[in-house]
């Protein structure tokens, strides 16, 4: 049975918007806050890195004519996925395999980068959907 490492990084824009969510949260703990929207989200960030970890393939693939022509500048992305968060919101993901040599056949490397956390508003702005 072969071994599965999964990498997960956050880059770009999920990078910051997590990194402020964490500083929220953080905030709010501190003035005793235990329960708002913003650990909520964190949370469901969190427990959905973990559920990919566990099966990459778990969310939705987003066709390759529908990938933000900004995903493939900026990140190279060959496929995007996305993860639907607490709230509305969507994590949007690509994943990648490092090539390797014989000497490695045995383990399966995926590279899980994260590229977007977003509102449903800014999700169906990127991706071009129209609201009703």
């Amino acid at each position: 049975m072969k071994e599965r490492r999964v990498t997960v990084k956050m880059l770009g824009e999920a990078k910051e918007e997590y990194r402020r969510l964490r500083e929220i949260s953080e905030e709010e703990r501190k003035k005793g806050t235990t329960d708002s929207f913003h650990q909520t989200l964190l949370r469901s960030i969190d427990a959905k890195i973990e559920l990919l970890k566990a099966d990459y393939g778990y969310g939705i693939q987003i066709p390759k004519r529908c990938i933000p022509a900004k995903y493939v500048r900026e990140y190279g992305a060959t496929n995007l996925w996305k993860a639907d968060l607490a709230g509305y919101w969507r994590m949007i993901y690509t994943l990648k395999q490092p090539l390797r040599g014989p000497a490695e056949i045995g383990i399966i490397d995926v590279w899980l980068d994260v590229l977007g956390i977003m509102d449903h508003e800014k999700y169906d702005k990127l991706f071009g959907y129209r609201g009703k």
